[in-house]
């Protein structure tokens, strides 16, 4: 019998956080979790797939039900946990949390942040991803100036992300235009698990 976890009437990322506490209560097992929107349908599924758990989900009357099933088998190996901790010790995010660099003159600091985007996918070392939250998303959709320097990042192995709630608080989410949406919960994790450059 599979744990529910009801999610109906939860923002952001409160979802995601109460499946994977279900998630962790157990050793092997299901979890069924309900949610209301696509959203938090969506970062559910991510949770399960980054864990390698086994899922499916179905639609009715607007919820989803999405049935994840944990195996014992399915915890990582020493070794891979052992190079995921060396990965860590020299990779970084970056964190972009408005459209413009420093302060003063929002022209200069549109600018500014077109020309770090624009050399970021010259250097040697780049980052594991790049996040953007708050006016950063105006960065990732249709319109901005840097979307085809960050579809060049992407090729090269960098995860562009934008924050879901930032893209709906500004109406941006079908004016994506590069990368993927994210949940507050997965920035955290990334934030907590490499070092993070925040502008």
């Amino acid at each position: 019998m599979a744990i529910e976890v009801d999610c109906r009437g939860k923002k952001c990322p409160e979802p995601i956080i109460m499946t994977k506490k279900a998630l962790d209560s157990i050793e092997c097992g299901k979890v069924m979790a309900v949610v209301d929107n696509e959203v938090a349908r969506d970062n559910i599924i991510k949770l399960a797939k980054h864990n390698g758990y086994n899922y499916f989900y179905e639609e009715k009357e607007g919820e989803y039900r999405i049935y994840i099933e944990k195996n014992p088998g399915e915890k990582k190996t020493d070794e891979k946990e052992k190079e995921k901790v060396e990965k860590r010790a020299y990779s970084y995010v970056i964190l972009i949390t408005g459209d413009t660099l420093g302060r003063g003159s929002e022209e200069l600091g549109k600018l500014l942040m077109r020309n770090y985007i624009y050399t970021l996918k010259d250097i040697e070392h780049l980052p594991e991803c790049i996040m953007f939250l708050n006016k950063g998303v105006y960065l990732t959709t249709k319109g901005s100036e840097v979307l085809e320097t960050l579809k060049q990042l992407e090729s090269k192995g960098v995860e562009v992300l934008s924050c879901g709630t930032c893209l709906d608080y500004y109406g941006l989410k079908e004016e994506l235009a590069v990368g993927s949406i994210t949940n507050m919960y997965a920035i955290a994790e990334k934030l907590s698990e490499f070092r993070a450059v925040v502008l």
